[in-house]
């Protein structure tokens, strides 16, 4: 019988999607809802396992942490990459790695809900009617402000698309940004300097990688207008984040929407949980039931299709 672990399910719903009875008598499933940090407790853990489902990057697998993990043979993550794991050396170690398709509008949805939540106040304004008062804040429209987005990718392409919708004037930069791709999303190409000091609204969709880590450092958030708002759901490393809360705290910009971060989960007595001029999800982007339904799905295909000795969705072969 081999063993399964689901990891980091915070929401303990995995079961519910996929059929994992297909599994039964072959494959026993434990579901793991906390998150651990260290990796001498993962270690522990995950020594009797054969087979891993990954949540997207919630825990990293260094090749430090594989090589500690005897009887793992399989691993299967949502996306068709996991940047939090070394793939490479996971095949080394002869464990095959699985992945899965993803649904992509979770996310650029998402971020609409936080500039939406921001510009109109809407979590202050909820829990003002709960609590009997009526009306505090002035909101703020969308059409003719200026929507900038960094990394006009297949997230922040239809970011852009909705803008257009809302009669937001869109601007976007990244370091790879070509004026022909720009002007195929019918957007302007600007500079990173130009992006930062005249948008309304700056949003992040750009992965994470040694290149644009820190994409934007203290400088870039002070070119920011006292009235603009900064959204991230792509990565927090993306964003310096000691720079980011003495902004916050100093009121250099507006407020942020925040649904990434350093660490996660966040711990208990960071800044970001007690700052007003934010809002905070907790990485929520791609958390979504027809994303989860798709990944868990094929998970389970990625378990019983290895289990017959003809992987799919192998994403580590050499």
């Amino acid at each position: 019988m081999y063993k399964a672990a689901i990891l980091d399910d915070y929401q303990n719903v995995g079961l519910q999607y996929g059929d994992w009875q297909s599994l039964a008598g072959e494959v026993e499933v434990t579901v793991f809802t906390d998150h651990l940090f260290d990796e001498d407790a993962i270690a522990e853990r995950l020594a009797e396992f054969h087979i891993l489902v990954l949540n997207r990057e919630r825990t990293p697998f260094p090749r430090t942490l594989l090589e500690r993990l005897p009887n793992l043979k399989l691993m299967t993550t949502s996306g068709m990459y996991n940047r939090s794991t070394d793939m490479d050396g996971a095949r080394e170690l002869g464990i095959d790695m699985c992945g899965t398709e993803m649904r992509s509008a979770a996310t650029p949805e998402l971020t609409w809900g936080l500039i939406l939540s921001l510009a109109r106040q809407i979590p202050k304004e909820d829990l003002n009617v709960r609590e009997g008062r009526w009306q505090e804040t002035v909101g703020v429209g969308l059409a003719g402000k200026v929507l900038g987005i960094i990394g006009l990718g297949k997230l922040g392409t239809p970011v852009a698309r909705i803008g257009q919708a809302f009669e937001m004037d869109v601007a976007a930069w990244s370091p790879n940004l070509t004026q022909e791709r720009a002007d195929g999303a019918g957007v302007r190409c600007v500079d990173k300097d130009t992006l930062m000091a005249n948008s309304d609204f700056i949003t992040l969709h750009m992965p994470l990688s040694e290149r644009s880590r820190g994409i934007l450092q203290a400088d870039d958030l002070a070119k920011m207008k006292k009235t603009a708002f900064l959204i991230n759901t792509s990565r927090g490393p993306l964003i310096d984040e000691t720079a980011l809360i003495n902004a916050l705290q100093t009121n250099a910009f507006a407020g942020a929407g925040l649904d990434v971060y350093d660490v996660e989960p966040l711990p208990a007595l960071h800044p970001f949980r007690s700052l007003k001029n934010t809002v905070v999800t907790p990485h929520l982007g791609y958390v979504s039931r027809d994303t989860y339904d798709v990944s868990f799905t094929q998970g389970v295909e990625n378990i019983a299709a290895w289990l017959k000795g003809a992987p799919v969705r192998l994403i580590n072969s050499a």
